[in-house]
């Protein structure tokens, strides 16, 4: 064993990892290069940073007490500036002057959950007047098994040995412009500062398990097709049992047989016959509130409305409703016995209407024909 790494930190080979570390900030005050430029000095600051390099990681420490060098085995002492080949030991060393290595620190495993999102089909009249249903969800949620902590029933994370808690490890390079400290999250840890050596059983160390349940979701009255409905906590719980995020339910609003929705207006078009639009009529419908009598006047044309205000959506914000349009289309006959084609012929004599000129108007143009109208100065 070429160096004995204790006699250099001044303690005893059964010193504790405390004493170890308050033995090496102690020397590294005393003999760091900018506090003593003495080139001796110098030499004897590379020794202690090397002994502090074995001694305060176990599993190197173990090697050297088995009369091993593992300094030896990974390449030699001082082999980036005099700071030592490992990543832990310069960190150390900052600790010594400033009283911390990092402002960084270790991450938390606890972390909030992702959002979630399902669809809910739902009828006219249920967004129209609002309801509640049922919802069948399937999230993450913490383990019961070990309440989110993720080691198993008896157990606990512990320190990472590798980068003592802190989530990171640095490590000194040489470049062209000098020496470089870099720092990078502890890969034994993954930067959380903590290991779990006994994982749970049922989660496997995550911390939660999926989970299937039933929730109660209130729909207001007027949301259409694309309206998210937040339910705040409901969604995936985080790694390490962190707060749950959010569960948005999208409403699909699913085709009604009769009406068409458009915005917080209902439309259906009535089909009567050529009769009915001259003599006028009464035609039963129902209504997301019930059945109504349609209300068609004598003379009423094919293309005409008939508004029913109040009848259609309730909006979704403010106050009343939107309103039911009924579009009436007029059959006309195509097909007439003897008889018929006799009586509407002896209407149309008395009506003057034998032989009728037509009413004339410009056929309605399209954008195309409009611009080229346009162009040429029509």
């Amino acid at each position: 064993m070429a160096t004995d790494y204790y006699s250099v930190l001044g303690i005893s080979r059964d010193a504790s990892q405390d004493q170890i570390k308050k033995a090496f900030r102690r020397l590294a005050r005393e003999l760091h290069p900018d506090v003593n430029p003495d080139p001796k000095t110098q030499e004897r600051f590379k020794e202690i940073n090397a002994a502090y390099e074995v001694l305060s990681d176990p599993q190197k420490k173990q090697v050297y007490d088995l009369g091993g060098d593992p300094l030896s085995q990974a390449g030699g002492a001082g082999g980036a500036g005099g700071f030592g080949a490992g990543f832990g030991n310069f960190s150390d060393i900052m600790d010594a002057f400033f009283g911390t290595a990092s402002q960084r620190g270790p991450r938390s495993r606890t972390r909030r959950g992702q959002d979630a999102m399902i669809r809910l089909d739902v009828e006219l009249s249920e967004s129209a007047f609002g309801t509640t249903k049922d919802i069948q969800v399937d999230t993450a949620v913490v383990c019961t098994t070990c309440s989110g902590e993720g080691a198993a029933p008896g157990t606990s994370a512990q320190t990472c040995d590798m980068c003592r808690g802190r989530g990171e490890v640095s490590q000194v390079t040489r470049s062209f412009l000098g020496q470089v400290m870099t720092s990078r999250p502890c890969p034994q840890c993954q930067g959380f500062g903590t290991v779990v050596p006994t994982p749970c059983p049922e989660c496997a160390g995550d911390g939660r398990v999926r989970s299937r349940r039933t929730l109660t979701v209130k729909i207001p009255a007027g949301v259409d097709n694309g309206t998210r409905i937040q339910l705040a906590g409901e969604g995936e719980v985080g790694p390490g049992g962190g707060p749950a995020g959010d569960l948005y339910v999208e409403i699909h609003e699913l085709p009604h047989p009769v009406f068409q929705r458009r915005g917080d207006d209902l439309h259906c078009t009535v089909t009567i016959p050529m009769t009915a639009a001259a003599l006028g009529t009464k035609c039963p419908l129902e209504t997301l509130d019930g059945v109504e009598e349609i209300d068609v006047r004598p003379g009423t044309q094919s293309g005409q409305s008939i508004p029913l205000h109040g009848r259609g959506v309730t909006h979704l914000r403010g106050n009343g409703r939107g309103d039911l349009i009924v579009h009436v289309e007029v059959q006309t006959p195509g097909k007439l016995d003897p008889e018929q084609e006799e009586l509407l012929r002896r209407l149309a004599k008395l009506r003057g209407e034998e032989r009728p000129q037509g009413q004339f108007q410009p056929g309605q143009q399209g954008l195309f024909s409009r611009l080229k109208d346009a162009f040429n100065g029509r």
